[in-house]
């Protein structure tokens, strides 16, 4: 088939499959010399051409052959070609049609196109190449349309199988029922009573006993599909001896609950009975209960069963014998939590509820109630009579829970186990990473420990993966300084600076600022330790010392990776300065932290690492100093008169007359603190030719605080002192940020 003649750029269609595809075309005119002359102008194509002269009969054709497309004259005798084509649609409605008319008969066709019966009509006496062009062009959209369908099928598809898999997810024991979801062993309902089941009752019996009790599958059946999965084989617990050392490692109660037996230790592995060995949550926690490997081996529940009674001594269905035996008191009780009262959700000790270890249900619920409250940190600090757990919400560390110390080490010992940490060493500060995944989010936990005169210190970061990176304009810039940085980034080289102490909101900055210019067309790569967003459009490079690689490592590899834009997550030291400012220099856009005070402190602590002054004053585009301040609850805001004694202190604009500042009284949406989220306070120092002049000669700072002042520079307290009058933020958040003047 000859490629028609296109206006530019490929085709959607692909081209080869355009040339092998044989199209089915139908002609229908009441004049002969016209079907043989449209027949001729098609002819060179690989087409299945018929003609027809009749439009009743070209009916019964359609009704018993398939085409693609479908030519057809206006006027014609019996039946004119708007209704033609109108019928043709109800009998084939995937095939394209066009219609043939005179001049005269445009504005009857016009209605026949907008109700949809025609996908476009050809004026009389038409052009041979532009009609080629048109029949191409409508076989072209044949295809996409029936494309579009295939695709619109899979959609459903998918969506049905990922609503299926999700609801399966939402169940603890989740690995079993997706695999025997998968092949077809269970049905929707079934998992789906499943879930229900377990959902609403804590103490339900694992997975695979439900599924046997209902006899929906035998146990036979359901460990030859483990058993092929895992490459496992049915163990004969007779053969087994259990110490009683051994039987000691894991509770009783758990043992017969989730069907599990310890049968022996080899080195530092435990080797475990299992009914179920999928269960992965359960692994995990002996793991942490043992201290040892755990090797899952594949028993029958009969098996398990037997082995339990002749193991631990005790009546089959005797839980409290269990308890009496090898159970000891939950440490739980001891607890003095610090709840506000009130709340409709679910409290802290409700989040404590349920089947797992006490340190492993106490962490993984102070870790659901930081997530809860938006907390950024957790601070676990051991005082001299028991154990506080402090969260940092909105940059302020409050006390949540009061615990005893009874629990405390079995808490550190958790904690490092996650992180992979050595839980024998307790002189020397430690840090790791740990994942942790919720049903709605994934949040990555950076863990360091401290020793201290009580013990040790745990501080624990939390950065959610799902955060999504704030827009320019919500960061709380004035007009000025938004314009001023706006400016700088649309530079395509040179370093932009964000300065400001830990937690400020640097990195926040700095990624609003890349994703303001973030274009397809250029290479972004990001160096952090440890990554805060994640960002689809850049390559992310995490900082790992301990293996040495290192801010400066990294960044003189990746300028051989030609980065267009470079994201440094901190400059401490000179060796990464001089190569992110040399960057700079060669033609890259930089963006990078620093810690200072001020955007001019910003310059003396570039002089203090090292870097010479014209090298600075040729990179550097700006400086963004900023400070965190938190907002003024919008739901229980007041409007009350300034305490005249803090306007003193804070001095400067504070001075002038203000009649009246709003104030959060506190309320249920903002845990009664009178605040709810954060916003900036930014100075930006935008560098023009004068003032790289003075900063080249090192000129003395209070000259370069003079001349910007000059230019309408802003410093932190004017934009403080303009966010107090806008009722964004109180005087007493200003002065917790700022201090005195």
């Amino acid at each position: 088939m000859k490629t028609p003649p296109f206006s530019g750029g490929e085709s959607v269609l692909d081209r080869e499959h355009s040339r092998t595809k044989n199209y089915s075309i139908l002609l229908i005119d009441d004049d002969k010399l016209l079907l043989k002359l449209l027949k001729s102008v098609l002819a060179q194509e690989n087409y299945n051409i018929v003609t027809c002269d009749d439009p009743v009969a070209a009916l019964d054709i359609l009704k018993s052959a398939t085409f693609h497309l479908i030519i057809s004259d206006y006027l014609m005798p019996k039946m004119n070609g708007g209704e033609l084509l109108k019928q043709t649609r109800l009998i084939q409605p995937d095939s394209m049609r066009i219609l043939l008319t005179a001049s005269d008969d445009v504005d009857a066709v016009v209605s026949a196109v907008r109700a949809g019966s025609i996908y476009k009509f050809i004026l009389k006496p038409w052009n041979d190449e532009d009609l080629r062009v048109n029949v191409a062009l409508a076989l072209e959209q044949y295809e996409l349309i029936q494309k579009n369908k295939e695709l619109q099928r899979e959609k459903t598809e998918r969506i049905l199988e990922i609503e299926h898999l999700s609801v399966i997810n939402t169940l603890p024991q989740s690995p079993l029922l997706l695999m025997l979801s998968k092949k077809r062993l269970l049905t929707p309902k079934q998992v789906r009573d499943l879930v229900t089941l377990q959902s609403e009752h804590k103490d339900a019996d694992p997975a695979i006993k439900l599924i046997i009790e209902r006899g929906w599958l035998t146990q036979k059946v359901i460990h030859e599909v483990i058993g092929h999965e895992l490459k496992l084989q049915p163990t004969i617990l007779d053969e087994f001896i259990v110490d009683f050392s051994v039987a000691a490692l894991v509770p009783a109660m758990l043992c017969q609950h989730k069907l599990i037996i310890p049968l022996n230790v080899i080195g530092r592995r435990l080797n475990l009975a299992m009914a179920d060995p999928l269960d992965s949550e359960l692994l995990q926690n002996l793991r942490f209960i043992t201290g040892l490997e755990i090797v899952p081996v594949l028993a029958t529940i009969e098996a398990i069963q037997s082995k339990i009674l002749e193991v631990y001594k005790i009546d089959a269905g005797s839980v409290a014998d269990i308890e009496a035996a090898f159970g000891a008191p939950d440490p739980y009780e001891g607890i003095e939590i610090v709840i506000d009262e009130g709340r409709t959700d679910i409290s802290f000790e409700e989040s404590l509820q349920g089947d797992e270890p006490p340190a492993i249900r106490f962490v993984n619920a102070i870790l659901l109630e930081a997530l809860r409250l938006n907390a950024s940190d957790i601070h676990i600090q051991p005082g001299t009579k028991n154990i506080s757990v402090r969260l940092r919400v909105d940059g302020i560390l409050i006390d949540r829970i009061q615990i005893p110390y009874g629990i405390y080490h079995s808490i550190v010992s958790r904690i490092k186990i996650m992180a992979e940490l050595d839980i024998s060493e307790r002189r020397r500060p430690q840090d790791g990473r740990i994942t942790v995944k919720t049903l709605k989010r994934i949040v990555d936990l950076r863990i360091s420990t401290l020793p201290t005169l009580n013990g040790e210190t745990i501080v624990i970061r939390i950065l959610d993966r799902n955060s999504t990176v704030l827009s320019f304009d919500a960061l709380g810039f004035g007009a000025t300084e938004l314009a001023r940085i706006r400016y700088a980034s649309d530079k395509p080289q040179g370093i932009i600076l964000a300065t400001g102490p830990t937690g400020s909101g640097k990195t926040t900055t700095l990624y609003s600022l890349l994703q303001h210019g973030a274009t397809p067309d250029k290479n972004y790569i990001t160096i952090e330790d440890p990554i805060e967003y994640y960002m689809a459009i850049a390559g992310q490079v995490l900082v790992r010392e301990k293996i040495g690689l290192t801010f400066p490592l990294i960044l003189r590899s990746i300028l051989r990776q030609d980065p267009d834009v470079i994201l440094i997550g901190e400059i401490r030291d000179l060796e990464t300065a001089e190569v992110a400012f040399h960057a700079a220099l060669t033609g890259h856009q930089v963006y990078s932290t620093l810690h200072s005070n001020s955007a001019f402190a910003t310059l003396s602590r570039l002089f203090d690492l090292g870097l010479k002054p014209l090298v600075i004053a040729s990179a550097l585009e700006a400086v963004v100093a900023q400070r965190l301040v938190r907002r003024i609850c919008n739901h229980c805001c007041i409007t009350v008169a300034p305490n005249p004694e803090l306007l003193d202190r804070l001095g400067g604009e504070f001075t002038l007359s203000i009649d009246s500042v709003k104030k959060g009284t506190g309320c249920n949406l903002c845990f009664n603190s009178g605040y709810k989220g954060r916003i900036g306070l930014y100075e930006v120092l935008l560098l023009d030719e004068h003032l790289r002049f003075l900063i080249g000669n090192q000129i003395p700072i209070i000259d370069l605080i003079t001349y910007a002042r000059s230019k309408g520079f802003i410093s932190l307290r004017e934009d403080a002192f303009s966010k107090v009058k806008q009722g964004i933020t109180t005087l007493e958040e200003v002065f917790r940020v700022l201090g005195p003047a």
